[in-house]
């Protein structure tokens, strides 16, 4: 069966590419994901992932690429939720949720009027087989942007997961850098639409770096494992996904959750087995 598949994505081009669109995918979230996951921000990621849903939309209706209205759109859900946390005694998973639920409730009236339901459909469940070329390259651009940025000031973003209080004592910009997060997360959210969908992109984010959670201590090490994890299950998913004629997304969800779960039983001195030993 392995090398059917493999026969089949050196036969035809479109399958090679979707490979390497994938990869991309499932690697940038795996590094966007570690952080996400130590500052416990996974609701965050799920607001945002939902809340571009109107953007998708408007930018169906007005005939623009998908990626302009849903990353003005998740910026605005990010502000919107930043600014009812900061100017009010809500909590941020109130906000989280208030803003998250409007957004996504005006994208759901808005698919109802728009015209083009079946890509709509895509988005939402992800198909990475249906990627066009201007929308992979937009990937790959937007995956080296985001790499570079978190290499570039990879010591701030430890510092101000690990010990905020620290950092800005030591007169690191906590805030801005925090919303330099979220517009990273946004730019991800964003371009893994088409592979894993709007409802499931955020499992993406934060299921390998879940994951790599259990197996390892240091960051460094963590976003390796993550970055892997998200490659591999991308990989393996879109290859199953190929053979038995099922939906991209929910196929890449299920192999990194498969891993997650051999992690929870198996991790040494964090997993359920080793614990029970």
């Amino acid at each position: 069966m392995v090398m059917n598949i493999f026969q089949d994505i050196f036969a035809y081009e479109f399958f090679q590419k979707a490979l390497l669109t994938g990869l991309v995918v499932g690697i940038v979230c795996g590094v966007i994901g570690s952080f996400i996951v130590l500052r416990g921000l996974a609701l965050m990621g799920d607001a945002i992932s939902h809340a571009v849903l109107p953007g998708v939309a408007i930018s169906f209706m007005l005939g623009i690429n998908f990626f302009i209205g849903a990353v003005v759109v998740g910026l605005l859900a990010a502000i919107g939720i930043g600014f009812i946390n900061q100017n009010s005694n809500i909590k941020n998973d109130s906000a989280i949720g208030i803003v998250f639920s409007t957004f996504f409730a005006i994208g759901v009236l808005l698919i109802a009027k728009a015209n083009t339901a079946m890509d709509l459909t895509e988005i939402l469940f992800g198909n990475v087989l249906t990627v066009r070329d201007v929308d992979r390259t937009l990937t790959l651009i937007v995956a080296g942007v985001v790499i570079f940025v978190v290499v570039l000031f990879y010591k701030e973003f430890l510092m101000t997961t690990f010990d905020p209080t620290m950092a800005e004592a030591s007169g690191m910009p906590v805030k801005t850098i925090h919303y330099g997060l979220m517009v990273l997360l946004t730019l991800v959210t964003v371009v893994s639409l088409q592979t894993v969908g709007v409802v499931l992109v955020v499992s993406l984010l934060i299921t390998p770096a879940a994951t790599a959670y259990l197996l390892t201590k240091r960051m460094s090490s963590m976003i390796i494992l993550s970055a892997s994890l998200g490659g591999i299950s991308a990989i393996i998913g879109l290859m199953f996904s190929i053979k038995f004629n099922l939906s991209s997304g929910p196929t890449i969800v299920l192999v990194a959750t498969a891993f997650f779960l051999l992690a929870f039983i198996f991790a040494p001195k964090k997993g359920v087995l080793w614990k029970w030993i």
